[in-house]
Formats: C-alpha cells, sequence, structure tokens
C-alpha cells in the first residue's frame, strides 16, 4: 500500500498503518539526508570557489598596491589648450552674469 493512503486515512488496519508509517518515515528521512549531503557539497564548492576568488582579488590589489602609480604629464600644448578653454568658459559666464 502507498504512504500516500496513510495520510489520506484509507488503511483500516491500525498495525498495517503503522508499518507503512515507518516506512514512510524512513524514507523521508532517507531523503533528508541526501538532501543534507547535496546541500553540504554544495556549500563545499561555493566555499572553495569563493575563497579562491578573494584570493585572486587579494593578489591583484597586493600588485596594484606594490608599484607606486606613475605621474600623468601633460605636454605644454595640452596645458594650454585647457587652460585657453577654462578662460573661455569664464569668459562666457561674466558676459552671462553681466547680461542679466
Amino acid at each position: 500500500m502507498p504512504a500516500s493512503l496513510i495520510y489520506l486515512g484509507c488503511v483500516q488496519n491500525p498495525a498495517a498503518s503503522f508499518i507503512l508509517s515507518l516506512m514512510a518515515i524512513d524514507t523521508i528521512l532517507a531523503q533528508i539526508d541526501q538532501e543534507i549531503a547535496r546541500l553540504r557539497q554544495a556549500r563545499s564548492l561555493l566555499t572553495n570557489l569563493g575563497s579562491a576568488a578573494a584570493r585572486a582579488a587579494g593578489s591583484k590589489a597586493k600588485r596594484a598596491a606594490a608599484r607606486p602609480r606613475r605621474k600623468r604629464v601633460l605636454s605644454a600644448e595640452a596645458r594650454k589648450r585647457i587652460a585657453d578653454a577654462q578662460r573661455k568658459r569664464w569668459a562666457a559666464q561674466r558676459a552671462k552674469s553681466k547680461s542679466k
């Protein structure tokens, strides 16, 4: 008799009902144990992936911190273009404020 009959109350014999319920409990417990084992394995894999990623990120950060950042150098021409553009923006702002 299937275990589902126990839950529906279809089994009339109390001894048969008890044996069937024990079998159902054993089956359920076995399934739970399998699920726990599967989840532990998944957790272990994820933990290993996480620690490997952290190690990789840590080593990259160490390499970046180990070498000093080089100073960026602008040519005189580039500085002049930037300064001229800023002066043009300031002039436009002054003209706008005078016209108000």
